[in-house]
């Protein structure tokens, strides 16, 4: 089995993405823990994968906008777990909301969430990750941290940030046997765009178009495993729009064109 004998902590693992990769690690090997804030669906989840593994995985309850829940989770992990091979910093929320309609609390919350709850994991687990002998994290960037894209400022804007805080980690730790990946993925069929904050902090409670016809979770988990085996600093996988992040990057005249005539809908 291609993940045989590593230990794997994945975030936001109740449902969607996080959900999915946990199925794939779990079919090629590996021992995963689970994390999110709903422990009866990780509990679900765990006894399903019981039974494929013959081990239940271990269930953590982590909420990144508390730190306190931070730091419960990374010691229950560090006093349960010989080693993390891999940490896979999924959990994060989306948003659909107009930038002169959002109160800037909903982009502090997003930032909380998916940037702040994320490093914050990342730092009290390093430590102990370099004193194993190294280990690989795993961040779920998105193709619009790549550019903009309407009604997702602060999502879009926590993205970017991810990549500057793990492209210098990368370069910090390397010597240490720290690896990360970032990764970048286009519409997957998930229920993210119906969990997504609205301007007044509640669920947008609707499926995106573009995210029903996305790529299904399990296709890309089994993608993304194949990367992180191979080492990849970053990839990005999706649809057809993941051609936006080259065209940005190799003709950014003709990007400019295509996103003045995307609709904010």
């Amino acid at each position: 089995m291609k993940y045989k004998d590593k230990t794997v902590w994945i975030t936001g693992a109740s449902s969607g993405i996080g959900e999915a990769l946990a199925r794939e690690f779990t079919r090629q090997g590996a021992g995963v823990i689970l994390s999110a804030r709903n422990t009866e669906k990780l509990e679900k989840l765990a006894n399903e994968l019981a039974v494929i593994s013959k081990t239940k995985p271990g269930i953590v309850e982590l909420d990144l906008e508390n730190n306190q829940s931070i730091n419960n989770a990374v010691t229950h992990v560090k006093n349960n777990y010989d080693k993390v091979d891999i940490l896979v910093n999924n959990a994060g929320i989306s948003q659909r909301s107009l930038v002169i309609e959002t109160p800037v609390e909903i982009d502090r919350k997003v930032f909380e969430i998916n940037f702040f709850g994320t490093i914050t994991l990342t730092k009290a687990l390093l430590p102990y990750m370099i004193a194993s002998g190294g280990g690989q994290i795993v961040v779920m960037s998105s193709v619009v941290g790549k550019f903009g894209f309407p009604l997702r400022s602060a999502y879009s804007a926590s993205k970017h940030a991810l990549h500057g805080f793990f492209d210098t980690l990368r370069s910090e730790l390397s010597k240490q046997n720290i690896k990360v990946t970032i990764v970048c993925p286009g519409r997957i069929l998930t229920n993210v765009s119906i969990n997504a904050i609205t301007k007044d902090g509640t669920a947008y409670g609707k499926m995106d178009e573009g995210q029903a016809r996305g790529l299904p979770a399990d296709v890309f988990a089994r993608r993304l495993l194949r990367a992180i085996r191979k080492g990849r600093k970053e990839i990005a996988t999706g649809g057809k729009e993941v051609l936006m992040v080259y065209i940005r990057r190799f003709l950014p005249w003709l990007y400019y064109i295509m996103a003045s005539k995307v609709k904010p809908t």
